[in-house]
């Protein structure tokens, strides 16, 4: 149980960075690692051309790595912005105009994950019209996710570092996965559970997994304090992972953790090499 039970892959938009991005997914690869997720990767263009797409494609398939999440664009990430779906005007434009792109990319591959970040509160901006924003921009990646047979994943951050997100409970996130898919009558919308954001939060991990497994699509870890691998900080993995188990949880965890002062690649010591590589 524990580690030898769950399913990891690498975020290559975190880990790996000191790296060029098409070198990523063999240096992934090489630590022992068959599947790996990304933040959109060209923060100024949500379209990017074509030559460039391609040349990820590539790169992934020639290091054996299976793409398994994908973000649509989201502004700036990292950095200030928190997603682009609620902010009206350009950003907003920005993201419509990569939903199929995204879409399409991750048919391309396999990835049957997309996840969508909500964005920051605007100010001037009555909340409430930036929230019928959203759900109208959900609804089209919910329906661009369908059409390529994906999951759309609705992701709660963490108050103290994302003050300016609405976003920032399981319960939030949980709402806004039952508005989606009252919106579309797909069900097809599911909850982003990051253990990290969610402890940061305050919140009981434990009530969060009893009461949430079910309506999971992805589970992504870092401890806490700090954000780095798995025993720099006080989270109990083995536990948790344990209980998503036994609530049913069988998808994918992804490491979203940053490597510290080292080479991500010497940042795996926790996990015993024969466990990186797991099944699709």
């Amino acid at each position: 149980m524990g580690f030898s039970d769950a399913r990891f892959n690498v975020n290559l938009s975190i880990l790996f960075t000191e790296l060029p991005l098409l070198e990523r997914p063999a240096a992934a690869a090489a630590a022992g690692f068959g599947a790996v997720e990304l933040w959109w990767p060209w923060v100024d263009a949500p379209v990017p051309e074509q030559r460039e797409l391609d040349a990820l494609r590539d790169a992934l398939r020639d290091a054996g790595t299976h793409l398994v999440g994908l973000n649509f664009y989201a502004g700036q990430l990292p950095g200030p912005d928190r997603g682009a779906l609620s902010v009206p005007g350009e950003e907003s434009e920005r993201f419509r105009a990569n939903v199929d792109v995204a879409a399409d990319f991750a048919q391309s591959l396999g990835c049957t994950a997309l996840n969508a970040l909500y964005g920051n509160r605007v100010q001037g901006v009555d909340p409430a019209a930036q929230d019928a924003l959203a759900l109208e921009n959900l609804t089209l990646a919910a329906r661009a996710a369908h059409r390529v047979g994906a999951t759309l994943l609705i992701e709660a951050l963490n108050a103290p570092e994302s003050p300016d997100c609405p976003i920032v409970s399981a319960p939030k996130a949980i709402e806004l996965v039952d508005a989606v898919n009252a919106a579309t009558g797909l069900d097809n919308a599911r909850f982003l559970m990051d253990l990290y954001h969610l402890s940061m939060n305050g919140e009981d991990l434990e009530e969060v997994i009893d009461r949430y497994t079910g309506r999971t699509g992805h589970v992504q870890i870092a401890d806490n304090p700090g954000r780095g691998a798995p025993g720099t900080g006080t989270l109990p993995f083995e536990d948790l992972l344990d209980r998503l188990r036994k609530n049913g949880y069988a998808g994918w965890t992804g490491l979203e953790y940053k490597p510290g002062d080292t080479p991500s690649a010497g940042a795996f010591a926790w996990l015993p090499r024969p466990l990186r590589a797991a099944a699709r």
